[in-house]
């Protein structure tokens, strides 16, 4: 896919966004709840890196998708501390899953988090004005 354009990519954005929270459910679903975590803060992670393009912010790293979307949606009140506290609770879920030894997320741990996840995704992009 060429990027033509600001818009192109917060499109490509929001598609992987949605392709993420399949491939979540997909994996939950053959009992993967680590990969499935994954699938799930990487679906915030691109729809808050579709925020920030939509709203001019360019961030090149994890951390600063979490700290933009605190400085420059959170704090306005785009959106709420809770919605902020589910994505960096996904980030670290996953950086668990990526790096700890030892450490498997179960049905029970990730499971819940499919519907916040998301109806979070639907709020983000109802925030979105270039699409």
């Amino acid at each position: 896919m060429e990027i033509k354009s600001k818009k192109d990519l917060e499109l490509y954005r929001v598609e992987r966004a949605y392709k993420a929270l399949t491939e979540a459910a997909d994996n939950g679903a053959m009992g993967h709840w680590t990969l499935a975590a994954n699938r799930l803060y990487y679906a915030l992670f691109y729809m808050s890196s579709a925020l920030l393009i939509d709203k001019g912010i360019e961030v090149k790293s994890h951390a600063g998708v979490i700290s933009k979307i605190g400085q420059f949606i959170v704090v306005p009140g785009l959106l709420s501390r809770e919605d902020a506290r589910l994505i960096s609770f996904l980030q670290n879920m996953r950086h668990q899953g990526d790096y700890d030894d030892f450490l498997d997320w179960t049905e029970s741990d990730v499971k819940p988090l499919f519907e916040p996840t998301k109806e979070l995704l639907d709020k983000i992009k109802g925030l979105l004005t270039l699409i």
